[in-house]
């Protein structure tokens, strides 16, 4: 659509040739989009001109989603997953009509799958993708039980501290914490946090309002607002608990709360972040109890966990578990260690951070600033005679190539790396600089994850797998008889939404003999791939087709795994 767009805006007079081609020559460098760089670069006024214009020539509507008002029901008939991944809204229904907002009004793909989520024909019109993202994070709100909490303090005298340009002394802010209802508001937003099972909290400054918002289940849902005027003081509140310094203002800071909640220790690793506005505080939810440390318990199917069982109890070798961030990679090493966790094994870890403690388990806090890094730990385990390893991430090469000589040398090695699937990790190790004959020689299995929504049990219904849905799907009509699709209707359990907790989708990759001899022929991804599905490997797409038959994850949850 780019090099289109570009011709089109040049045809039109709307641009010059140099302005475009200067533009196409800065996002080769940068990767940015091309209607960015032409409004960074001054070329078009901004960023409504050219959505109107593309608009226009497309024969479709503009809006400025800023200038109306949405209802929030209608919104919500699009899943928060899919709206934020594709940069879509919807705007208005009329009969079986849905008018939904996009910034990519040539993505059909995304039209025909909103069209089958909603079951309504679908009008597009065209918005700027930032208006689209602002009016995602305004409407798909959770006002949860903190409300309660700040309407009760209101009417208790607590003294506010002023929002105007003057900043409050340490002094002040000293007496306002120790407020009882502000003390109760900072509690209770903790304790709610962690009673619906939320990884993290948020508290975010701007200009003119304070944001609070819980991670559940993976996704970002915006809470009740706090009191602006209160902002400094929760804050501070949050800081002196973490036994931080609430007089520094313009570093960043890091800290530790350690919790009750219904007779349960919670450990909270607190991070303090200065933003034009104030400062930004993030609090991970560590409760040992949530952590799943069960094997049989993460969703594995039972080949792929065959796989992944016999691949840790095996004497030596590296095992690489990988995946985004928030995928689950660290709770699987955790479930592998706490499998393998017996009187005569001697287990190392090290981890940057440590998140849970367990008995047994020898974990090391990497930490860089001091010169004690992945590599030098490593170092120093294979001098205190381990039998199992677990280094968090192979982040460089020098990383890389100790983990792998510790495996040939008699060793069993976990270790994590950021990339999208299992056949692409043996090129990312050679790019590291490994010679592809010790990363043959060393790898046992590579398993990529993800983390998916599960639909509501409560309120599941099965859906007519048409070929439509085929289509969606990129499917075969013949191919797949028993396809079943299911969607949750919304109900008290789910919070309307449909979805409630999380399951894990599995690739896993047994390094066989003929996938070494592909390495040591440097292979490309897609021959060690081809090579691995013919063995049995199971991808992530058919992976979460899979689930969604067996009628654990919504269609929408596929959809979002193969793109």
């Amino acid at each position: 659509m780019s090099s289109e767009l570009g011709q089109m805006l040049v045809k039109a007079g709307k641009i010059t040739l140099e302005q475009l081609t200067h533009a196409q020559e800065v996002q080769e460098r940068s990767n940015e989009k091309l209607t960015d760089i032409l409004v960074k670069t001054g070329a078009v006024a901004d960023e409504d001109t050219l959505v109107h214009f593309i608009g226009k020539q497309l024969n479709i509507g503009a809006i400025r989603l800023g200038d109306i008002e949405l209802n929030p029901e209608i919104v919500k008939l699009i899943p928060l997953d899919i709206a934020r991944r594709f940069k879509v809204i919807a705007i208005s229904k009329l009969a079986k009509t849905l008018v939904v907002a996009i910034s990519d009004p040539h993505n059909i793909y995304v039209l025909d799958a909103i069209k089958f989520i909603t079951g309504c024909q679908i009008q597009p019109v065209i918005s700027p993708e930032k208006a689209i993202t602002r009016a995602i994070e305004q409407y798909y709100t959770d006002s949860g039980g903190i409300s309660e909490i700040i309407k009760g303090i209101e009417g208790e005298g607590l003294e506010l501290i002023e929002a105007d340009d003057d900043v409050p002394t340490d002094m002040d802010l000293q007496s306002a914490v120790q407020d009882k209802p502000l003390v109760r508001l900072v509690d209770g937003m903790i304790a709610e946090a962690i009673i619906k099972g939320a990884s993290d909290i948020h508290i975010e400054s701007y200009e003119k309002r304070i944001r609070l918002r819980y991670r559940i289940d993976g996704e970002l849902i915006e809470m009740a607002p706090l009191p602006f005027k209160l902002r400094a003081a929760i804050i501070s509140r949050v800081k002196i608990m973490a036994d931080l310094d609430i007089s520094e203002r313009r570093l960043p800071q890091d800290g530790r709360i350690k919790v009750k909640v219904q007779n349960r220790p919670i450990d909270l690793r607190v991070s303090v972040l200065p933003t034009i506005f104030g400062e930004k505080i993030v609090m991970r939810i560590l409760d040992p109890t949530s952590l799943r440390t069960d094997l049989t318990k993460l969703g594995f199917p039972q080949d792929a966990y065959k796989r992944f069982n016999k691949a840790i109890h095996l004497p030596y070798g590296m095992i690489l578990v990988t995946g985004p961030t928030g995928s689950g990679k660290t709770t699987t090493l955790y479930s592998a260690l706490q499998t393998l966790n017996q009187v005569d094994i001697n287990i190392m870890t090290a981890e940057d951070p440590v998140e849970y403690n367990f008995d047994g388990i020898n974990q090391v806090l990497v930490r860089s600033d001091i010169g004690l890094s992945f590599a030098s730990a490593l170092r120093s385990f294979l001098r205190q005679d381990p039998d199992v390893v677990m280094v968090g991430e192979i982040r460089d090469g020098e990383t890389a190539e100790i983990a792998i000589r510790a495996a040939l040398t008699g060793h069993l090695v976990f270790s994590t790396l950021h990339t999208n699937d299992a056949p692409s990790t043996i090129n990312r190790l050679v790019d590291m600089g490994i010679p592809a004959y010790l990363v043959a020689s060393s790898t046992k299995l590579i398993m990529a994850q993800r983390m998916v929504r599960k639909v509501c049990p409560s309120c599941r219904e099965e859906i007519k797998a048409t070929p439509e849905i085929l289509d969606i799907l990129d499917l075969e009509p013949g191919d797949h008889p028993d396809l079943r699709v299911f969607k949750g209707k919304g109900c008290s359990e789910c919070n309307k939404s449909g979805l409630t907790g999380r399951t894990g989708i599995f690739e896993v990759m047994t390094v066989s003999p003929d996938i070494e001899r592909l390495i040591l022929r440097d292979g490309s991804t897609e021959d060690i791939r081809a090579a691995a599905v013919k063995e049995g490997m199971v991808t992530l797409r058919m992976a979460a087709l899979n689930k969604m038959k067996a009628g654990e994850i919504p269609l929408e949850q596929v959809l979002a795994q193969s793109v």
